[in-house]
């Protein structure tokens, strides 16, 4: 009587089975890691932030004037909150600026843009609209995200 000896490994369609697990794998982990995505929500929360610490500024500044913006800031400077949306600045190149009204002494500096944003234009939004509301936005915002805020 013959043995027939019995051979082990694995079948093809089992090795196809654990590839094709591994790409999935591989694939969902890809996406979830994705760095550019990572990185561009990150700038969106430092926008949102800074849009914050802009309207804080401004509303704080109010409320020391019982609610009402005063165009007169320290020195000879006169800032009117405009009613259109103006982009935040040094005030050269059609700029508002706020620097000069809130800061030192409700903001150390105003924030700017991660991405474009610069001393002499912020790269983000100022505007009262008719009801008096403040808004503040970054316009620039990655992701198909909309950063505003209003107070």
């Amino acid at each position: 009587m013959k043995k027939i000896a019995k051979q082990s490994g694995f079948t093809l369609i089992e090795i196809l089975v654990v590839i094709g697990i591994i790409a999935i794998l591989a694939a969902v982990v890809i996406v979830a890691l994705n760095p550019a995505r990572q990185f561009a929500q990150a700038r969106n929360t430092q926008r949102s932030s800074n849009v914050n610490t802009i309207l804080n500024a401004v509303t704080q500044r109010m409320v020391d004037n019982r609610g009402v913006w005063s165009s007169s800031c320290p020195g000879p400077v006169t800032v009117d909150l405009p009613s259109s949306a103006e982009v935040i600045g040094d005030g050269t190149g059609g700029t508002i600026n706020l620097e000069v009204c809130v800061s030192p002494t409700y903001v150390i500096s105003i924030p700017f843009d991660p991405s474009v944003g610069t001393v002499a234009s912020t790269g983000y939004h100022i505007w009262q609209d008719t009801d008096g509301r403040i808004h503040v936005r970054a316009p620039v915002a990655e992701l198909g995200e909309i950063i505003e805020v209003a107070r």
